[in-house]
């Protein structure tokens, strides 16, 4: 009470006294709400979106996801409260997408950075980026758009760095990439196997004739100055003799390659993929890979449509695109007219090695039947 006292206080000293009280009172205030600010803030952290900060509420995870944040084995170490209601059935990835949820499924703000599951190893021209732009539709796969080239190039990074390179995926999801180098990589089938073993390998092939003068044509695209493919092919025209040591004939030699493979995996992780097939019928062939991968058959042939400026099949335009998805100009070139001569040695050159492939694989890919099939 003497500090409201003014018996014994002058005037003067109880206006101070009134106003230290009343800024106290003003700084606690300002404190507390600055407090309540922090927690806040913490709760609903800022987000940049549009150029500018707004302050969003942490957006839900999509149904049928699980929490990648969420210790493992959480629930069934601590058991369940008595009268707690029971979960709802999840629905799978595909399934939400198929709702309409698939947008929040397939956002990068949710899920952890996986190595890939599945791998498109090559080959080279035969039809790689078609496969990967086909597959990145369903919703249950996540891809890396660029080549990441880790195991015939950086290997020496390491598998931390490989990883950093991965999007984002929920469980159920699938990671994959696309290095087509890999085929014909020595070193490659036993750094994936290192990897992980279970790995699944997709191999898309295409009739080795076409494929090697596609392969000069992009080459000459860049280099027009090289040499013509009919030098280029043979070490001895006169003699007949391939020029085997040049990348672009020796890619086409599958059954080479593919017995390095062997070595590591077993052919019931490797599907191949018909690159002529994947022109006439998309739908099917992704239908094939899709049951590889053990994925739904979401992408079909709702999904394509045939351009026939480019030869080949496009996807169609989402909902929220002007503009329908089709490979770039370096897809699609027209190629110089080759020697009909050089064609038939080179044909000869490729049979004995086409029949082995075809062997191992147990796959007819119809090559001589159909050499000018084009996917670029």
């Amino acid at each position: 009470m003497a500090f409201w006292s003014n018996a014994t206080v002058p005037p003067y000293k109880v206006s101070q006294r009134l106003l230290f009280a009343f800024t106290l009172s003003l700084s606690l205030t300002y404190v507390c709400y600055t407090l309540m600010s922090c927690y806040t803030s913490l709760q609903f952290p800022l987000h940049e979106a549009g150029g500018y900060l707004s302050q969003t509420r942490p957006a839900l995870r999509p149904e049928g996801a699980a929490a990648a944040t969420s210790a493992p084995g959480l629930q069934a170490a601590t058991g369940r409260a008595a009268g707690q209601p029971q979960p709802q059935p999840q629905l799978s990835t595909a399934q939400s997408w198929l709702d309409g949820d698939a947008q929040e499924a397939s956002t990068p703000d949710f899920g952890v950075q996986r190595l890939p599951q599945a791998i498109i190893i090559g080959v080279k021209k035969g039809g790689t980026r078609a496969l990967l732009e086909a597959i990145r539709v369903h919703p249950d796969v996540r891809a890396v758009g660029v080549e990441p080239h880790f195991f015939d190039r950086h290997y020496d990074k390491g598998l931390e760095w490989y990883r950093s390179l991965m999007p984002k995926t929920l469980d159920g999801q699938l990671t994959m990439e696309k290095t087509p180098s890999y085929f014909v990589t020595r070193e490659a089938p036993k750094r994936i196997f290192s990897m992980a073993k279970g790995t699944k390998l997709v191999v898309v092939v295409r009739n080795p004739v076409t494929r090697a003068i596609s392969d000069y044509t992009q080459t000459l695209s860049k280099k027009p100055e090289i040499p013509t493919f009919e030098v280029l092919a043979f070490k001895n025209r006169t003699l007949g003799l391939i020029d085997a040591s040049w990348s672009a004939i020796r890619i086409g030699i599958y059954a080479l390659h593919l017995e390095n493979w062997l070595q590591f995996f077993p052919l019931s992780q490797i599907h191949f993929v018909s690159g002529e097939r994947l022109i006439i019928d998309p739908a099917g062939e992704m239908g094939k890979v899709q049951d590889f991968l053990s994925l739904k058959r979401i992408v079909t042939d709702k999904h394509f449509y045939f351009n026939k400026t480019k030869g080949f099949p496009c996807l169609k335009k989402p909902e929220d695109s002007s503009l329908p998805r089709c490979l770039g100009k370096s897809k699609g070139r027209t190629h110089p007219k080759i020697d009909p001569d050089v064609i038939h040695r080179l044909r000869k050159f490729y049979r004995p090695f086409n029949v082995m492939f075809h062997q191992i694989t147990g796959e007819d890919f119809d090559w001589e039947k159909d050499e000018n099939q084009e996917i670029s």
